[in-house]
């Protein structure tokens, strides 16, 4: 039964309203004549589990339906809050957006890749938010054709992002997915492209990617849970047929789905993962009726990818190899390990990310050192890594459609050089640059960039990498943000953001810290940093804190942080370990509140993670959790000042974790510092769609930290 919640109010110049004695109580009342905070009022509920029930005072925050009076009102009390704080600043986030805007190229176009006969490549027109998809028939000299315009469909939407789209093998057709409420759950489209009609087959509830079959006429989609959100299962769409068949449905919660094409052409992938262990199954693209087949049946911790082209498969498995081989396989002889050749062997120093496939070449990408490579194994000749000279890149190989390609393409970015797309051939290592993203305003020789280690608590070096303006003062005397992550293997990576240059331009100094529970150093750490070893993420990042300051990248005093999603996990934990280290801190779209969100299996990811965080129902996963669970752990102390972003249609964190967490951080911290709660009613997980749009988000956060910057400083301890 759904209990009627009720909440303070809050009291803001103008607004009418009259703080209760419960919010003078309060110190942030007391603090100041000032706007005023809302005070969500405390409700018993009881959170039933195996290990032990507990009280979750702000659990009434959450309403799945996203209509509830009360719950939208605090919501909207909590953006007034707000925007009554940061109104004073409105020039300077005014100011900001107007940087972030300049450092955006208006008329952008992608590097084309040629794929059954056209060159594809997307572009941006000055002013216009959504991408356009278009493309040339057999040379770029040929007349420009628009596949999609994604500025003509999100006309009308308050939020509009494509989730994924593909052209028939003919040429004549293309289906797309696109979300209007920000859920990322799609709607199927398809066009035809000979007469620009769309025809009215379509589907609700579904995943971003769709894939043909050869036929020109069939497509495959992924379907998602009603409830869970889960991609669980692949259904056959024919043109002009009334009902869509369900090829395949995976009935166990720990894995989704995914669909993409072979290399070949010749199938179409089902992709089923799950943490710990994946299995991939083929559907026939000549043949879209017929039933699907295994690969490799699934098995507990053997994680594999493969790729097919020319009657061979090539495989990424990590069987026999912690971080991963490549392999390649007759596909007759695929299940027998034993016809398994090396492409690229186990290595103890060289994690195997991905790869791409061609008749001439294989190019994987793989991490060294921390920092991510490209190496090329030509069909013919010796391997060899693609060339970089600075100290922190990332390099990512492209995979392009064509089967037949003799060059190899790649991306290379650092902190301080902006994306570029370049080709190498295979056979003359001759390289040659595609494109470079356009930044307007922006000089790579005003900047400087570094790799850094810092020392664990438990000895463990971990890498830093830092960027910052070449006239900024290393004395201890700059203000120092740090992001952070750390969580399924995700490295975070020291790449170009051309929105930093707001603050490196201001004096700042940018730190990435590559925590555990990333993949940056390899397998071994991410293990270091899950399940029963989280707490490493959390220690790992203030350490590499506390070596910046101590190296003087950053004043003692002017310390900030920054993480969202898992990494907002990181902030929330970071904050009640080690208050008295940060300024302030920037969460977005955080994951707070681990141990209620694993104990509901039906709120989207859950199932999927045991094997990341662990399973509340055992009991030394559930103690582990609640000793870091961010939500669980607020205590009467003195906090960081705190921005909290979060999006009402968030699918991924949903909403009321951040929202039950500054609720309680109110009621319970002891400081006066600000905390304030924006949420976004229109939008989800990624925050706004439009290009443009979505720097008002990096705006207003930004604000947020040169106003703390200024602000009088009532950090514990200070």
């Amino acid at each position: 039964m759904k209990r009627s919640a009720w909440l303070v109010v809050l009291a803001l110049a103008g607004c009418g309203s009259t703080a209760t004695s419960s919010q003078l109580d309060h110190p942030q009342a007391q603090a100041s004549a000032g706007p005023r905070p809302p005070i969500a009022a405390p409700r018993a509920y009881q959170v039933k589990s195996p290990s032990g029930d507990r009280n979750d005072p702000y659990y009434w925050l959450r309403d799945d339906t996203r209509k509830s009076p009360d719950v939208l009102s605090y919501l909207n009390a909590e953006n007034a809050y707000t925007k009554a704080i940061l109104d004073p600043v409105k020039p300077l986030e005014d100011q900001l957006l107007a940087e972030l805007k300049s450092h955006i190229q208006e008329d952008d176009t992608s590097a084309p890749v040629l794929d059954d006969g056209y060159w594809y490549y997307t572009r941006y027109t000055a002013g216009q938010e959504q991408p356009v998809f278009v493309r040339r028939k057999a040379t770029m000299d040929a007349p420009e054709q628009v596949v999609l315009d994604g500025n003509a469909l999100a006309r009308g939407h308050q939020f509009f992002a494509f989730g994924g789209h593909a052209v028939s093998r003919d040429g004549q057709l293309v289906a797309w997915t696109d979300d209007t409420v920000g859920r990322r759950q799609y709607a199927l489209h398809i066009l035809d492209l000979r007469t620009g009609k769309a025809f009215p087959d379509t589907a609700a509830n579904v995943a971003g990617e769709v894939v043909w079959a050869n036929d020109g006429k069939t497509l495959f989609y992924v379907g998602k849970d009603t409830t869970t959100l889960r991609e669980d299962r692949v259904f056959r769409h024919t043109l002009g047929e009334a009902s869509d068949p369900q090829v395949f449905r995976e009935p166990d919660g720990q894995y989704y789905v995914s669909i993409h094409p072979m290399k070949s052409r010749r199938y179409v992938a089902i992709f089923l993962s799950a943490t710990t262990n994946s299995e991939t199954r083929l559907l026939d693209a000549d043949h879209p009726a017929a039933a699907d087949r295994v690969v490799l049946p699934r098995e507990r911790d053997h994680l594999y990818e493969v790729d097919h082209l020319d009657g061979r498969f090539v495989i990424r498995s990590n069987a026999g190899a912690k971080n991963f081989r490549l392999v390649e396989v007759p596909e007759a002889k695929v299940a027998d390990r034993t016809a398994w050749r090396d492409v690229l062997p186990a290595s103890a120093d060289t994690l195997v990310e991905e790869f791409t496939l061609s008749r001439n070449f294989i190019a994987a990408s793989v991490r060294t050192g921390g920092l991510r490579k490209v190496k090329i194994l030509p069909a013919k000749g010796e391997a060899f890594f693609a060339d970089a000279s600075e100290p922190a890149y990332v390099m990512s190989a492209i995979d392009t459609p064509d089967p037949g390609a003799t060059k190899v393409r790649y991306e290379y970015v650092s902190m301080v050089t902006p994306r570029s797309t370049f080709e190498i051939d295979v056979a003359t290592r001759a390289r040659t640059q595609l494109r470079v993203q356009p930044v307007p305003g922006y000089d790579p020789a005003n900047y400087v960039s570094e790799y850094l280690h810092a020392r664990a608590s438990d000895g463990t070096q971990v890498p830093v990498s830092v960027v910052y303006r070449k006239d900024t003062r290393r004395d201890g005397s700059a203000p120092l943000l740090v992001y952070g992550y750390g969580s399924y293997g995700i490295s975070s990576e020291p790449g170009f953001d051309a929105s930093r240059q707001a603050l490196l331009d201001r004096g700042w100094v940018y730190a990435t810290a590559h925590v555990r529970g990333g993949q940056e150093m390899g397998r071994a750490w991410y293990e270091d940093g899950k399940l029963m070893h989280k707490r490493n993420t959390f220690t790992d990042f203030i350490a590499a804190t506390e070596f910046l300051v101590a190296n003087k990248y950053g004043a003692r005093e002017q310390v900030f942080a920054m993480g969202g999603s898992a990494g907002g996990l990181l902030m929330g934990a970071i904050t009640n370990l080690r208050p008295d280290l940060y300024r302030g801190v920037i969460a977005l779209v955080p994951f707070v509140d681990v141990v209620t969100t694993m104990l509901d299996e039906s709120i989207p990811l859950t199932t999927n993670e045991f094997d990341e965080w662990g399973n509340p129902k055992q009991r030394a996963a559930y103690d582990y959790m609640l000793g870091y669970s961010p939500y669980d752990n607020v205590k009467p102390q003195g906090y960081p000042s705190i921005y909290v972003r979060t999006g009402l249609w968030d699918s991924q964190v949903q909403y009321f974790e951040p929202a039950k967490w500054v609720a309680k951080l109110r009621a319970t911290k002891t400081d006066d510092n600000l905390i304030l709660l924006d949420t976004d009613m229109a939008a989800g997980h990624g925050g706004k769609s439009g290009r443009f749009d979505r720097l008002h988000d990096v705006a207003r956060y930004m604000t947020f930290l040169l106003d703390i910057h200024d602000r009088p400083d009532h950090r514990p301890n200070h």
